[in-house]
């Protein structure tokens, strides 16, 4: 083991964690750094404290710990353990622990000293998953504030500098070499006249009867590795063996696909992403990268994540492309042509970025940071997927009025699981029966079922082993003995973590719509399809399609549902236009979220009702239902331009979008008894918007910002704003007489621009420099407009001349 590529840099390395709190180190794949490196440093550091070692997937922590133990001639378990969920083998004398992401999560909530840690590993952090930025920007905050002696190695093949740099700038940053094996690196576009899986099979089955050793073969996802491995079936040798590899599979799978072909045999390792990295599959000398991955793209608007297909990053392409260089030279056959596999990404997007947010919004409120700019980030999670992820726990009775962490939202933290499904863990109480019930289903939806029947009951009733197991530790961890698990538990426990996702039956066949107001689908045929009200737990946006796709999805009774969950109804009053009476109607429903029960017309609602459902009503239609007199329209316009002349004001906003979400404060003073539309159009706007300044603010206004100027000879007239354009004031030509220079607004900081008119109020110039005009144009002005208007004045000096609203009988003599 002493001759692995990571050994030159093993003295860097304990030295930069002697004297630095975090280290950063790029080994390529194969150097050493998750199987042999943690070991070293165990035993050669002068840190004193366990070592905890971050590797992102299941299979590859397990493995991990297998291969470090077996170095010291040991089992998993002694001086090497590993966690994860549903299995730990750690002992007291464990001092390096392998664990999953969401493990180090929960040790470092319930434990933020981490106490007798010396060291965590993140490995294969360019994976870049919401779980290890967490781990990360807890670790950062252990650091500066509770532990400053904690150690944090960040290792990958292929890190962003650039970016960890940054957040770390005092971090040293460590290259180890790669193992000396060339990869022979091809690009091939497939033919766009064959199938993907046809395409893939033939490519895959030439290059095995071109060369030896076995085949390691990159997927986007189980659907393609299935269909690929029945062409693949018809066209390799009767010598090789085909083997599946993605995190689904049984752990026995798994092992069979990593392990070495037997003698005299070769394999075909189909695999996902889950290959990439950390994992070493024996005997592999070929790699084909299909190019391709599959992932969740989170939208925050529906609350639903859909899959799509695309292009890996480069660096993804390195390390797919490393593993065919391992024990000796190989080839690496990249499924696309080689311009294109240069115009992809550098790195993969992190995972932040595009994810459902609601449990890293749990474990933050656990944490107790209630701004997120709190933590330091690598990428700052995105403020709409926040967003959603607030609303969802407000959903589940996880935060209180104030955004705080309720009672039962700090039990959900305990719990360590997706919070919906914590909530239905919470909502089965002390029954060990309902419990029973609840840990089964938390069992199937972390691990759904690949393939078979929509209908939840079918899996309910089925007992594989990883099912059984993962429901008698969640047992355990809620205290409660074993119960009778029963199917007609669910609906009510549905209810307290998925209310959002109960469905009702719409028009045509196998559509339905969700209480969150979505649309969802069944195909045509299936046998749900003939129950009015479903619940659908688990469901799937493909691509551009209107409707989400329903994975799991379970009848339900609704009279039944209702008397179990009384709390899922609310009763609301809206407003709605009638066309055909061209009137506000007021209705009075009983609404599970979008889905109406019952509905019925309010001959007289109360006052409060009516104006706060007009308001809904407003903030649905927009603004234009109200009556924008053009003094409204100018003092909206005028408090807009205040805030951009005058930022030192603290002026209201005034937008479309914060209008509305004010109408209570500025509006709602205004309605008196308004009752309809016709009494709704006849509030004055100009008082209803003067709600929002102070009597300072409107005092300044109208002194910076008046409604009218009143010109030389005492003509008053308006000042027209706009959102775009400088304010403008139109004025008859010869009023302006005797005028050096634009009048200004704003203090003096705005000029007026001057619209010049005719006697006959026709536009004749328009002018942001009046000193100019006189001195230039105004010769040209002067000569047309006498012998059109021959009894007006047209001075040779107009900037000297007395200003006039009359013609040259009645005017006085020029100065």
């Amino acid at each position: 083991m002493s001759v692995l590529p990571v050994s030159a840099v093993l003295p860097q390395v304990l030295d930069a964690l002697q004297q630095h709190p975090q280290v950063l180190l790029v080994a390529p794949t194969g150097a050493g750094k998750s199987t042999w490196l943690p070991l070293q440093i165990l035993q050669q550091s002068t840190l004193t404290g366990r070592i905890l070692l971050l590797e992102p997937r299941r299979l590859a922590a397990r493995n991990v710990a297998q291969r470090l133990a077996e170095q010291l001639g040991e089992q998993p378990g002694e001086t090497v353990g590993y966690r994860m969920r549903a299995e730990t083998r750690v002992g007291p004398g464990t001092r390096l622990e392998v664990v999953t992401e969401g493990i180090l999560t929960r040790m470092l909530q319930q434990d933020p000293m981490l106490d007798g840690v010396a060291l965590v590993i993140l490995d294969e952090f360019h994976e870049r998953s919401i779980q290890a930025d967490l781990a990360l920007a807890l670790l950062l905050d252990v650091q500066s504030g509770l532990r400053d002696d904690l150690r944090v190695l960040i290792m990958s093949a292929t890190l962003d500098n650039s970016a960890l740099q940054t957040l770390l700038p005092a971090a040293p940053l460590i290259v180890s070499e790669g193992r000396s094996f060339p990869v022979e690196r091809r690009y091939l576009s497939l033919p766009t006249q064959l199938r993907f899986d046809e395409a893939v099979a033939r490519e895959v089955a030439q290059l095995l009867r071109e060369e030896s050793g076995s085949l390691l073969l990159f997927l986007p996802g189980v659907g393609e590795i299935e269909r690929v491995k029945n062409q693949l079936a018809e066209r390799v040798a009767a010598d090789v063996d085909l083997c599946p590899l993605y995190g689904a599979l049984p752990l026995a799978a798994q092992q069979r696909a990593i392990m070495p072909a037997a003698a005299g045999r070769r394999k075909v390792v189909l695999a996902t992403n889950i290959a990439e990295t950390s994992l070493t599959i024996e005997g592999i000398r070929l790699v084909v990268d299909s190019a391709q991955e599959r992932v969740s793209l989170f939208d925050a608007r529906g609350g639903l994540s859909r899959l799509i297909t695309q292009r890996i990053s480069q660096a993804s392409m390195t390390q797919r492309a490393g593993r065919a260089g391992r024990l000796e030279a190989g080839i690496c056959l990249h499924l696309l042509a080689k311009e294109q596999a240069e115009r992809a990404p550098a790195q993969s997007e992190a995972e932040i970025l595009h994810s459902d947010l609601a449990a890293l919004w749990l474990e933050l409120l656990q944490w107790g940071c209630r701004e997120v700019n709190q933590l330091r980030w690598l990428d700052m999670p995105p403020a709409g997927h926040l967003q959603a992820a607030q609303r969802l726990l407000q959903l589940l009775d996880a935060t209180d009025q104030s955004a705080q962490l309720s009672a039962k939202g700090r039990r959900m933290a305990q719990l360590g699981s997706d919070p919906r499904l914590a909530a239905l863990m919470i909502a089965a109480g002390n029954d060990r029966h309902q419990v029973a019930s609840a840990t089964r289903l938390v069992a199937i939806l972390e691990e759904p079922p690949r393939q078979g029947s929509v209908d939840l009951r079918d899996a309910f009733f089925q007992t594989p082993p990883h099912w059984q197991r993962r429901a008698r530790q969640l047992q355990k961890r809620l205290q409660q003995p074993e119960g009778h698990a029963d199917v007609a538990h669910l609906p009510a426990l549905m209810a307290s973590a998925f209310p959002d996702r109960l469905a009702q039956r719409r028009g045509q066949q196998g559509r339905y719509q969700l209480a969150s107001g979505i649309g969802a689908m069944l195909e045509t045929d299936h046998a749900l399809t003939r129950y009015e009200w479903l619940f659908a737990p688990l469901l799937l946006q493909n691509g551009a399609q209107p409707d989400a796709r329903m994975l799991l999805a379970m009848p339900v009774e609704i009279t039944e549902l209702l008397a179990a969950a009384p709390q899922l109804v609310r009763q609301t009053t809206e407003v709605e236009w009638d066309e055909e009476k061209g009137t506000l109607r007021a209705w009075q429903r009983e609404q599970i979220g979008a889905l109406v029960l019952k509905s019925q017309p309010l001959a007289k609602p109360e006052k409060a009702q009516m104006q706060a459902a007009m308001l809904r009503w407003i903030e649905q239609k927009g603004l234009t239902v109200l009556n924008w007199t053009p003094e409204a329209t100018q003092l909206r316009l005028r408090l807009h331009c205040a805030a951009a002349w005058l930022p030192e004001g603290n002026w209201p906003a005034v937008d479309d979008a914060t209008l509305l979400a004010t109408l209570d404060r500025w509006l709602l003073p205004m309605m008196g008894e308004v009752r309809d539309l016709k009494s709704l159009r006849q509030v004055n706007l100009v008082n209803a918007l003067l709600h929002l300044l102070t009597w300072s603010q409107r005092q300044r206004l109208d002194s910076a910002l008046p409604t009218h100027y009143t010109v030389p000879t005492g003509s008053r007239l308006p000042i027209r704003y706009d959102e775009e354009k400088p304010p403008a004031l139109a004025v008859r030509l010869q009023e302006m007489f005797g005028e050096a220079q634009n009048p200004a607004v704003a203090e003096g900081r705005i000029a007026l621009v001057l619209e010049l008119l005719s006697p006959a109020q026709r536009p004749l110039q328009i002018t942001r420099d009046l000193a100019a005009f006189w001195q230039g144009a105004w010769q040209q002005v002067q000569k047309e407009m006498k012998g059109r208007y021959p009894k007006h004045l047209w001075p040779d000096d107009p900037a000297n001349a007395l200003p006039t609203r009359r013609t040259k009988k009645f005017s006085p003599p020029e100065k």
